[in-house]
């Protein structure tokens, strides 16, 4: 058994076929029989984990077990405390209210890279950065929060997943995690076992489409 962190760039499918011709993970993943543990938006960016565990890839997955995942939100304004206490107290959006959010206002993360095509900027218009911890997996809905109290994201990026962070992976980059230690998000389940096997050395990135 094997697990994988990959920062996932802008503008790259989640998932290893589009019969579009679009980027997808084969274009920075060789690695046979494993498969995305949930999505990521094509316009979003940062943690996608990855496993060839198909019982580990569903609990993570499934929205039902409530795996807390980090966000970095570049919003459009100043965002205000009032908009902060409202993302924490959940928001109302066509599909219902949302659970509590932890929510706050950062600086600009210090490992940020540039991103390509850069955001839209408005020289009239300032931008801030949030952090926003949510626990659900509803459709697009980071960037439908910060709509609803005034803020649309301009850029955003999935920093965690439970504990496992983006530390140390640059765009595209990918690294092999211990399947225990993903496992272990769900204690319920106890421990796992055997060990996963290392195969981080059939990563490669693609040269196909660079």
């Amino acid at each position: 058994m094997a697990a994988f962190r990959f920062n996932k760039p802008y503008g790259v499918l989640t998932q290893f076929t589009d019969q579009q011709g679009r980027e997808t993970l084969a274009d920075y993943i060789d690695i046979p029989g494993i498969y995305a543990a949930g999505r990521l938006d094509r316009d979003s960016e940062g943690l996608l984990l990855l496993t060839d565990d198909g019982k580990l890839q569903h609990r993570i997955a499934h929205p039902r077990h409530k795996l807390e995942k980090t966000y970095w939100a570049q919003v459009e304004g100043e965002i205000t405390t009032e908009a902060i206490q409202k993302l924490r107290n959940g928001v109302e959006l066509k599909d219902g209210m949302t659970r509590p959010a932890r929510a706050k206002k950062i600086d600009p993360p210090s490992m940020l890279w540039t991103r390509n095509p850069p955001i839209r900027y408005r020289a009239e218009i300032p931008t801030s950065w949030i952090e926003l911890k949510i626990s659900e997996g509803r459709n697009r809905q980071v960037r439908r929060m910060t709509a609803a109290v005034g803020f649309p994201t301009l850029r955003l990026i999935r920093y965690a997943i439970g504990p496992i962070t983006l530390d140390g992976l640059k765009p595209g980059g990918c690294s092999e995690v211990e399947e225990q230690s993903l496992w272990g998000l769900f204690p319920e389940m106890g421990k796992k076992s055997p060990k996963s096997s290392s195969s981080v050395g059939k990563f490669r990135r693609s040269k196909g489409r660079k």
